[in-house]
């Protein structure tokens, strides 16, 4: 009796994963990570220009569209975005003011702006104006060992959401390349992410994670530049 039991939820179990793919596959919205290295003298310059076009793109129906500023470094930038589906990016992109954006800050920049369009991997709902402080990872696994990897991350994500502190954590990974993620998070302060980077299961997954990282855990620390 109980080994039918454990058999059932088994069963139920596969079954429910099986539909979180599904609706993750079937999910249209779509995230962009963009990296934005200024030459330092044209900083300002930038930051302005990136608050303009985050303003532009909100009026065009962005979902989210956040503009950060590196803590440490101050001339690098990143933009996270949120459209509905492709057909809104598609029109954001083409916009006027876009193109404008693109052409203008071309000449201040270090290196051409590094983007990246992503799915869901794993999203939870988060609030809206949310000013804290901002910690994004590139996690890249071996192409074979992402689906043993997503179990650690997966899990990772539930645990660091019950987190005091957290406001936001979510991954999504690359279309082009699925086993490339981006972690997400958002923590009330400094304080809040230091328990957290030193939380038992933050401590585990890092140690779980390792063996599938196909290079290095890249975290870096940003504040809002301008706001969702």
């Amino acid at each position: 009796m109980h080994r039918s039991l454990r058999r059932l939820a088994g069963i139920a179990l596969i079954a429910l994963a099986a539909t979180a793919v599904a609706n993750a596959q079937d999910d249209p919205t779509l995230y962009v990570v963009s990296y934005v290295e200024a030459v330092p003298a044209s900083r300002g310059q930038v930051a302005a220009m990136l608050r303009q076009l985050a303003d532009a793109s909100r009026r065009e129906g962005a979902l989210r569209f956040e503009v950060l500023q590196g803590t440490t470094q101050s001339n690098q930038f990143l933009i996270l975005e949120t459209w509905k589906n492709q057909q809104a990016l598609d029109a954001h992109v083409s916009a006027a003011q876009t193109t404008r954006f693109r052409d203008a800050v071309a000449p201040l920049l270090a290196a051409p702006v590094d983007v990246r369009l992503c799915v869901a991997t794993t999203v939870a709902p988060s609030g809206e104006g949310r000013d804290g402080l901002y910690v994004v990872t590139h996690v890249d696994v071996g192409p074979g060992d992402r689906q043993s990897a997503l179990q650690f991350i997966n899990a990772f994500a539930e645990q660091s959401r019950r987190d005091a502190g957290n406001l936001r954590f979510d991954v999504v990974h690359q279309k082009a390349r699925t086993n490339h993620l981006t972690v997400i998070e958002i923590w009330t302060d400094d304080k809040s992410d230091d328990a957290h980077q030193l939380a038992a299961h933050t401590k585990k997954f890092r140690a779980d994670i390792g063996p599938f990282l196909g290079a290095l855990y890249d975290q870096r620390w940003y504040r809002t530049l301008a706001a969702p």
